[in-house]
């Protein structure tokens, strides 16, 4: 494979095709060329046991947000499980936690489909899950009083209405996406953009709905004379015609944070925070203020917005998929793929037959691997291109492209 000598003197310019979508756009006078493979041909620069090279460049702040994470999940157990048992029940806990497992499994699912062309690290959604599951949920009992105080009396709505439209979309709006913030702050370099903030806010948002539908169907069994019907009500509610509704109020933060993060930028990040709460708010005090036309609402308003928000998915994984076609292309030009590496690391169906041909020879975990490293790559140069903190993407790209010949040479070996 022969080599290319970057341009030199001035912004080179920009290809007719290094804006492959609207969300990999990148501003003419930051383009640069991928940098050259002198090396002249694919070799490894590195033992071939590489899978562990990767893993223990992890981040210090990810590490020590998933400590924290964990810390704080265990001290919130002291808050939410007396909480929860104290208006469900034994009985009613052991049956709100089996049943909340069908509107879980649901969300869990769609966070897997949305998440498969770049995956997360498992230790970074364990973290959402429990910032939802537990840590959310004791900020949100932790704020709610003092919320109340402030907001209430000023509102003048009586208490059930003011809990319902303000102070549960405010309060628990805001608890569930401090999560995303901290991810966004302390693990960016796996937050690359709008598909990373849904995957990470539809997590967060599956673990803090598990915790609220343990209590909400808890409570048709302890509260009810007739709790076989009541919790089939409930259930029907919020496990089959419902089990998004968490997940599309924080996803639209978790949307917006997400093109922040194509930023870099510190600044940035916290005010997407902010400006992503505001429709993830509006979006849940108008599903808890629908009342007696509530049939009517949800199919007239609701249906209409679950469906506008499978649309933007869909077209958030196309323009993603379009991003991680392109950035390969330009590492091939530069010497680091073949084209057909390109077009086997661009589709679902060539992804899966290089998985399925290295499972064959027993190099699936390292094929795994170099394909993550690759998207990954894709992404880090999708950073430099826009032009913030360069100097350290750049570096953190030859680190990178070190990854991925040493994989690639660990799956031909």
């Amino acid at each position: 494979m022969t080599s290319h000598d970057p341009r030199s003197g001035g912004h080179p310019p920009l290809p007719q095709q290094a804006n492959p979508s609207w969300m990999g756009h990148v501003p003419e006078q930051h383009y640069r060329p991928a940098p050259a493979n002198y090396a002249g041909q694919l070799r490894a620069g590195l033992p071939p046991a590489v899978p562990a090279a990767s893993s223990s460049r992890r981040s210090t702040g990810a590490v020590g947000l998933v400590a924290g994470g964990g810390i704080l999940g265990f001290l919130s157990l002291f808050a939410v499980l007396p909480f929860v048992l104290g208006n469900t029940g034994i009985a009613g806990f052991v049956i709100g936690f089996v049943a909340s497992l069908l509107p879980l499994g649901a969300v869990l699912l769609a966070v897997r489909v949305i998440d498969r062309w770049e995956p997360e690290p498992k230790r970074l959604l364990l973290f959402a899950f429990v910032w939802g599951a537990l840590v959310s949920i004791s900020v949100t009992l932790l704020i709610e009083p003092y919320f109340s105080l402030a907001a209430g009396p000023a509102s003048g709505l009586d208490y059930r209405t003011f809990a319902a439209t303000v102070q549960a979309p405010v309060v628990e709006e805001f608890a569930k996406s401090l999560g995303l913030l901290l991810l966004l702050l302390f693990a960016r370099r796996h937050f690359d953009g709008p598909v990373d903030g849904v995957v990470f806010a539809f997590t967060i948002a599956g673990g803090f709905a598990f915790t609220e539908n343990i209590l909400y169907f808890g409570r048709a069994i302890a509260e009810s004379s007739d709790p076989g019907t009541d919790l089939a009500v409930v259930l029907f509610l919020r496990g089959v015609m419902s089990p998004f509704a968490h997940a599309i109020f924080t996803g639209t933060t978790g949307l917006i944070m997400g093109f922040a993060a194509r930023r870099w930028h510190t600044g940035l990040s916290v005010a997407a925070f902010a400006v992503g709460l505001i429709p993830a708010m509006l979006l849940h005090s108008g599903w808890n203020s629908m009342g007696q036309d509530f049939l009517a609402q949800y199919i007239l308003v609701q249906v209409p917005i679950f469906l506008l928000a499978v649309v933007v998915i869909v077209l958030l994984r196309v323009a993603e998929r379009r991003l991680t076609r392109q950035r390969p292309k330009e590492y091939a030009a530069a010497g680091w793929f073949t084209s057909a590496e390109v077009e086997m690391l661009s589709t679902g169906a060539g992804r899966r037959a290089a998985l399925r041909w290295a499972t064959s020879i027993g190099r699936g975990p390292q094929m795994k691997a170099f394909l993550h490293a690759a998207t990954h790559l894709a992404f880090t140069r999708q950073r430099i291109l826009s032009g913030r903190d360069v100097p350290a993407h750049q570096l953190e790209e030859q680190r990178q492209l070190a990854d991925v010949v040493a994989l690639r040479a660990a799956v031909l070996r």
